[in-house]
């Protein structure tokens, strides 16, 4: 299991959406693989759990974590082999360890854990909550962003991530994560 939660290498510059539910993380990362004519790594977690909802009636569960983890990185190595400029990753292993910790009494799965903060992105791209509630059958947590975006920030400090905070609306957002990402390829 642990081989399948490790990035694979692969030449292409790494960014990742990451911030709470309904920041805009999808439409942005989708214009973004656009704008860049390139690699869009959508949330495998949606599917994931929109199925559980729709066979079950049920919620995400601690007991989800690691399948949805998994899913995650099977995805991402996959399409990483697809492109040797840059992968626009609309979610990664931080995120859910950062729902874990919020909706599980501050726990984490400790090989979650480990490869969410040992995987390598060469960017954040940190989503504000400035932007409309959007309800689906997954979201769950309106009253709570202001406190959802500091438990994503303060993963980021704590771990010394290099980021960017997104605010704004779309055009804005994408203007901003278009700078920094092509400071990224002169590189």
């Amino acid at each position: 299991m642990e081989k399948e939660l490790n990035q694979r290498p692969s030449d292409c510059i790494r960014i990742v959406l990451f911030g709470p539910e309904s920041t805009g993380k999808t439409t942005l990362s989708k214009a973004l693989a656009r704008h860049y004519n390139s690699v869009w790594v959508p949330e495998y977690a949606r599917e994931y759990l929109q199925d559980k909802w729709n066979n079950e009636r049920k919620t995400c569960e601690s007991s989800d974590l690691l399948p949805i983890a998994l899913g995650q990185m099977r995805l991402e190595n996959k399409l990483s082999q697809k492109t040797n400029t840059i992968l626009i990753c609309d979610t990664n292993l931080l995120e859910t360890k950062v729902y874990s910790e919020a909706y599980y009494s501050g726990e984490c799965d400790p090989l979650l854990e480990k490869y969410a903060v040992n995987n390598h992105y060469d960017l954040y791209l940190l989503t504000y909550i400035d932007v409309p509630w959007e309800a689906d059958d997954l979201r769950d947590k309106p009253n709570t962003r202001e406190k959802m975006f500091q438990a994503f920030e303060d993963q980021l400090k704590k771990y010394n991530k290099p980021y960017i905070l997104l605010k704004g609306c779309k055009k804005d957002r994408l203007k901003l994560a278009t700078e920094e990402i092509n400071k990224l390829l002169k590189q």
